[in-house]
């Protein structure tokens, strides 16, 4: 009997448990991929959450510009981070030409949408580690869902009070100078800078001894190629300009797509004022002569990086 049962033994099959590293996702399981994708829904799930229980308990905080840095994070720029990693594929230059502390950072402005005051704001939050503040036109914050989004993530109207208590703070603050003349001009002007306007943002930046930091945005012109302007109707509407592009209004809300150009970005070399004293900016031939040197800068960069990028498409 004993032997009969040994031999029962041996032609039996022996069913392992899994263990727990198994059950767990290990490598080697094939339970690996559905756990991992579990655990990261998991994870944002829990993510969001805890997101909402803060924002219902007041538990976060906002500057006394309406900065509010987890909103931002967590709702704006992941948005916008989609069209810049994904569809116009941003390429950086220079990321080491910005200086620690303040700076004023002045760039071309164009796009007919301000698509390009986004894709700065990701590039520098992203790779640079800096939350831009941007000064905006006062119609910006006229918009009143858009007004509030823009001061969550950190931008505020373009006056010297705002820019010089930022500076001051040490901030990265960003200015268009072209305006809606840049934004909105025709497509047969693309990569031609407008005028800069009265050169508020060189006084801004000698009362505030900070140095001005050129940069040139590659990219925008092509997103929503504007080839007229309904004028009697933005006069109605109360905007600078109304566009006509080959795709809007003749395809509906489809033509607000815009198209998947390719971008760059160029940071020029910081341009010190440290020659110049606060007094300085009062003085109109000196403004004039440093506004004009910042515009040929921009417009030099524009021409090299566009040369560079090569078609808009590919």
């Amino acid at each position: 009997m004993m032997n009969a049962h040994h031999e029962d033994d041996e032609g039996a099959q022996v069913i392992r448990l899994a263990t727990a590293r198994e059950d767990s996702g290990d490598p080697g399981s094939g339970a690996s991929g559905g756990s991992a994708e579990s655990s990261t829904l998991e994870r944002g799930i829990a993510s969001g959450l805890a997101f909402l229980r803060r924002r219902l308990a007041g538990d976060y905080e906002v500057d006394e510009f309406g900065f509010d840095p987890e909103f931002n994070s967590t709702l704006l720029l992941p948005l916008a981070r989609a069209l810049y990693e994904h569809w116009f594929r941003v390429e950086l230059d220079g990321l080491d030409n910005l200086p620690e502390g303040g700076a004023l950072l002045v760039a071309n402005h164009s796009g007919t949408i301000p698509i390009d005051a986004l894709m700065l704001t990701v590039a520098l939050h992203d790779h640079a580690d800096r939350q831009i503040r941007l000064l905006g036109a006062d119609l910006v914050y006229q918009i009143p869902l858009f007004g509030h989004l823009a001061r969550k993530a950190g931008h505020t109207l373009a006056c010297q009070a705002d820019a010089a208590r930022l500076l001051g703070k040490g901030e990265l603050v960003g200015v268009f100078p072209e305006g809606f003349k840049g934004v909105g001009k025709p497509f047969a002007d693309r990569y031609k800078l407008q005028r800069f306007g009265r050169g508020g943002f060189v006084g801004t930046a000698l009362r505030a001894g900070v140095p001005i930091v050129p940069c040139a945005i590659v990219g925008a012109e092509e997103i929503y190629p504007k080839i007229a302007d309904l004028r009697p109707l933005a006069r109605l509407l109360g905007l600078p300009y109304f566009p006509i592009t080959p795709t809007f209004p003749l395809l509906g809300l489809a033509g607000l797509v815009p198209l998947p150009s390719k971008w760059m970005i160029q940071f020029g070399e910081p341009m010190t004022l440290e020659e110049y004293d606060a007094d300085a900016a009062d003085d109109p031939m000196t403004v004039f002569n440093i506004t004009d040197h910042v515009r040929e800068n921009i417009q030099h960069m524009l021409y090299e990086t566009r040369l560079r990028r090569g078609p808009a498409f590919l």
